[in-house]
């Protein structure tokens, strides 16, 4: 099975803490963000657990740490996008997390990292000029530390329009000429391009629509072949393996105007206040109409080799 760490909150950046704790009593409890009272408890052992894939925006706080996840396979996404303190206020300097997503790049290897540039959304302040200089400084600058960077375009969420105001999709001929651009950009850099639920017009040379943890990524990064239960995708444009989420809504202190998983700061500062680093859960606590249940996990791993293997 794959554990994801990032599809609701920004585990590395604000909960390493507690993510290292649950690595060492082996277990974490997650709440069903859909129906609170249905929890789940995920056994957190390599048996079981094929890799777990960050997604962060600052990987800073886990490094000091990585040798107590040794026996873990891994993928990193770290998303790092030109936009400054007034659409992402509490993000860190950009040039230091390029630093440390180098860092971490030569710890775990480029096959396991993946940069992502987005959401892109276009206004007075950043439009294509903007977002091309800056993908193509980005770009040489973390060339040699990833194979691959994930690009996608803003979606109009309903908690994104209401902590974005006049933010508006990005148009097709935009699209075209940012996709153009930044195709190039990327293999000048010796990176793949995955596009991240975009239309199948977007594909080009050196740019594809297969999904940016897809079953053939998982399986170069971390070197082993999978056999995936189906389905597994969270959406069905998506052929990505986001498997069993562990983070919780409304608790990343990032503050970024285009996040759909945070509905406003003040409901994210009390939640982070209340964090507890010692519960196996991200967020509170167990009450005591909660229902429990133990989380059905199996390796995905077939141990056959194919014939490229050979």
């Amino acid at each position: 099975m794959i554990l994801n760490t990032g599809s609701r909150t920004d585990i590395p950046a604000y909960y390493s803490n507690w993510f290292y704790q649950r690595i060492k009593d082996r277990y974490v409890i997650v709440r069903n963000p859909y129906n609170p009272t249905q929890v789940t408890k995920y056994i957190l052992s390599p048996d079981v657990i094929d890799a777990i894939v960050f997604c962060t925006k600052n990987p800073a706080p886990m490094l000091d740490r990585l040798d107590e996840l040794k026996d873990f396979d891994m993928f990193w996404f770290v998303t790092i996008t030109p936009y400054g303190k007034d659409i992402e206020p509490f993000v860190p300097d950009k040039d230091a997390v390029m630093d440390s997503f180098i860092s971490l790049s030569r710890t775990v290897g480029p096959a396991k990292m993946s940069w992502r540039y987005d959401p892109i959304f276009i206004d007075e302040k950043y439009d294509v000029d903007f977002h091309i200089n800056a993908f193509r400084k980005m770009s040489e600058k973390l060339k040699g530390s990833t194979n691959q960077v994930v690009v996608s375009f803003i979606d109009l969420y309903e908690k994104t329009k209401k902590n974005f105001p006049g933010v508006k999709s990005v148009s097709f001929s935009d699209q075209e000429m940012l996709i153009d651009a930044f195709s190039k950009i990327a293999r000048d850099n010796n990176m793949q391009i995955h596009l991240c639920c975009e239309r199948e017009e977007l594909v080009r040379d050196n740019v594809d629509a297969s999904g940016c943890l897809s079953q053939g990524v998982l399986e170069d990064a971390i070197g082993t072949h999978l056999k995936v239960p189906k389905p597994q995708n969270a959406r069905a444009e998506c052929q990505c393996l986001l498997g069993a989420d562990i983070g919780a809504y409304n608790t990343c202190g990032h503050g970024c105007k285009y996040c759909y998983a945070n509905y406003d700061r003040e409901t994210v500062v009390y939640n982070m206040k209340h964090h507890d680093p010692m519960s196996p859960l991200l967020a509170g606590e167990l009450n005591e109409d909660d229902v429990v249940h133990e989380a059905n996990q199996k390796s995905w791993k077939d141990g056959q080799m194919s014939i490229f293997d050979l």
